[in-house]
């Protein structure tokens, strides 16, 4: 199991992010958390993380459409907790509009830190993982990496060129020990998809009740993944148990694209 590894998770101070840390601290890992947010929730994340699961806790403010601060932050997890065992690139935005009327710099943006700041990560981390013979790494995709929807041109290219580099990054390090795998979610419920669902449902006149139903109409089960069933199958992916498991999509949807 992943306990005593050493591990990183970007976009880590809310949301999946905050949940993947805590699945992996409470299975013994050693946590650097990274993303934007108020310094003192911040302070308290790590507090939390270190008094209820008895690990080491540091905190990268690391931008990651920066590739200089990417490369700043592997560098902090080396020299902090002497390794980096497990990488998990979470980090990402969306926005949506019709490919004619995609802002240029919503596109940059979204595919900066929806891919480009995986590909950083990865390449910053890969050496020291190499000389050790270990690694887990773990692509928080979507089920837009194997899929489309309409007015998310950016959100499903960043998603599907995540796949692909989960892949060639899976092929290229099968011999050494490490793993490269992209978790595929359906709809998680997050603080974010609650206010996208209050908005949904302002901007159609109806019950945000509606609006979930309407959202998770493409779901077979019409139910949200929880942020710590996705922080779980992290915790699987690092384990000896999927030691085998690279290069693939796992696909965690409520029967998305099954159809």
């Amino acid at each position: 199991m992943p306990k005593g590894k050493n591990a990183i998770v970007t976009g880590s101070t809310s949301g999946i992010g905050l949940a993947i840390a805590h699945s992996l601290a409470a299975d013994g890992c050693n946590i650097l958390i990274n993303g934007f947010g108020d310094k003192a929730s911040i302070d308290a994340e790590v507090k939390e993380l270190q008094q209820k699961y008895g690990i080491k806790v540091d905190y990268s403010p690391a931008d990651m459409s920066k590739p200089a601060d990417i490369a700043g932050m592997i560098d902090q997890c080396e020299k902090q907790f002497g390794s980096t065992d497990i990488l998990v690139n979470n980090a990402g935005i969306q926005f949506t509009a019709p490919v004619e009327q995609f802002p240029a710099d919503k596109w940059e943006s979204i595919i900066a830190i929806n891919l480009s700041a995986s590909f950083y990560a990865i390449k910053a981390a890969l050496p020291g993982m190499q000389k050790r013979k270990y690694g887990r790494i773990v692509n928080i995709a979507s089920v837009h990496g194997l899929v489309a929807s309409v007015n998310k041109a950016a959100y499903v290219a960043a998603k599907h060129g995540l796949v692909g580099l989960t892949k060639v990054v899976a092929i290229e390090n099968g011999e050494n020990n490490i793993t490269c795998n992209a978790i595929c979610p359906g709809w998680v419920h997050t603080p974010l998809v609650q206010k996208q669902i209050d908005d949904n449902a302002k901007a159609q006149g109806i019950s945000p009740e509606a609006a979930t139903k309407i959202m998770l109409e493409k779901q077979a089960i019409k139910q949200f993944n929880k942020p710590e069933q996705i922080g779980g199958l992290v915790v699987f992916l690092c384990s000896d148990t999927a030691a085998t498991m690279t290069g693939a999509p796992v696909i965690i949807d409520g029967g998305w694209v099954a159809e």
